[in-house]
């Protein structure tokens, strides 16, 4: 009797171990939640392939766990659409991280339920400084617009830019964009000469640039979400002669973004940006970055998107070795506060306060180098964090 009751207990032990290892073993389920198809197809396109790159390199598995990737399609900005695949994701699925949002009404809407399942959440795109405030398993490895938005207010003013109009599309990074440049730039004693907020997506900008040109400032300052409207913007700018009537063209560098560059060909040339990643940033980590996706992807060039996909998982990956595999949401955040690594970017942090990146930004000039654009850094201040939760 003895012997058996010995036994009994040997077996349960063995099997609740054996349960417990199973569970630390069982695949790490990301979801990632971005526009696949519709105007915003591309920044999935991007962190997909920015995450495949990553994976090459790294493998798929971490601290024992097999890295399993789920993508679902928000189709764009579309709050209700991305709530629902996160929804489906955490219920159906069973992820252990929610990745993605490119777009900053999805990630406001997906926001709460990071905090009710207890899941991180990683923001690989969507730039509105307020997104890390909506819950605390947030962490975001892209930028925020004040934070590349400062340093343009900075830069324009020290070069004898004393006169702006803003020009933003009308939505929170567009809001937060203006209200920085606005902010800096007239706290160092430039005038805003006028400022306009234009429809999201809207394809014709020719009466928002006319009214600038009108104004007559020293330089526009734009934003507009990467994509189509910044070929529409770039083309209505010398369309318009902006540049003829002495109009210098500043923006942060959502605008003149690599996947976009061709298409604006010479429209875009002389456009000074401001940015946290250049696809021509002289690094070697940027280097064997860009070479490692042109033999992956060979038709398309790297941009900030596909270095957001890359760092997301950097990041993911680092968490999990330092928890040894707890991708719990109290786990992981105390895991990436305070995280440092080199990215193709440059050196970044993540702010143990706000769960933000801190990051490098450029100065940049559009110029064609052997026969392709670049954007070419020729400035840059180093570790800047979000200003827009500096008080």
């Amino acid at each position: 009797m003895k012997f058996s009751k010995t036994l009994m207990a040997s077996a349960l032990a063995f099997g609740l171990t054996t349960a417990f290892g199973a569970a630390q073993a069982a695949d790490l389920k990301i979801g990632v939640v971005m526009p696949m198809s519709g105007p915003f197809a591309a920044h999935g396109k991007q962190i997909k392939n920015g995450i495949d790159v990553f994976l090459a390199e790294h493998g798929d598995t971490v601290a024992g766990r097999k890295v399993k990737i789920i993508i679902k399609d928000d189709t764009g900005i579309a709050p209700a659409v991305a709530k629902r695949q996160a929804q489906e994701l955490l219920i159906k699925d069973k992820v252990d991280i929610l990745a993605g949002f490119t777009l900053t009404p999805n990630a406001f809407s997906v926001a709460p339920l990071a905090t009710e399942a207890k899941v991180p959440m990683v923001v690989l795109n969507a730039a509105t400084s307020s997104i890390t405030e909506k819950s605390p398993n947030i962490v975001r490895v892209s930028m925020t617009l004040p934070q590349v938005t400062a340093p343009m207010a900075q830069w324009a003013y020290a070069n004898g830019i004393h006169s702006v109009y803003t020009l933003v599309s009308d939505y929170g990074p567009g809001h937060d964009a203006e209200q920085q440049f606005q902010k800096t730039f007239t706290s160092l004693g430039g005038k805003i000469t006028g400022e306009v907020r234009t429809p999201v997506n809207t394809p014709d900008y020719a009466p928002f640039l006319q009214r600038v040109k009108d104004a007559k400032p020293d330089a526009v300052f734009l934003f507009v979400p990467n994509g189509e409207q910044g070929v529409a913007l770039a083309k209505g700018y010398k369309e318009r002669g902006l540049d003829e009537a002495g109009i210098k063209e500043l923006a942060t560098g959502d605008v003149t973004d690599e996947d976009v560059l061709d298409a604006m060909g010479d429209a875009a040339i002389g456009m000074i940006t401001s940015f946290h990643y250049s696809a021509a940033h002289d690094s070697p980590e940027n280097k064997a970055f860009v070479s490692a996706y042109h033999k992956a992807f060979p038709n398309d060039r790297p941009n900030f998107v596909a270095v957001a996909g890359y760092d997301g998982m950097s990041m993911i990956y680092q968490a999990l070795e330092k928890t040894n595999g707890d991708a719990g949401a109290d786990a992981f955040m105390a895991a990436v506060k305070g995280m440092q690594w080199t990215s193709p970017r440059g050196p970044v942090q993540i702010d143990p306060e706000t769960r933000d990146i801190v990051q490098n930004v450029y100065i940049r000039k559009v110029e064609r180098v052997d026969g392709v654009l670049q954007n070419v850094e020729f400035d840059k201040i180093e570790a800047v964090k979000d200003p827009g939760k500096q008080k």
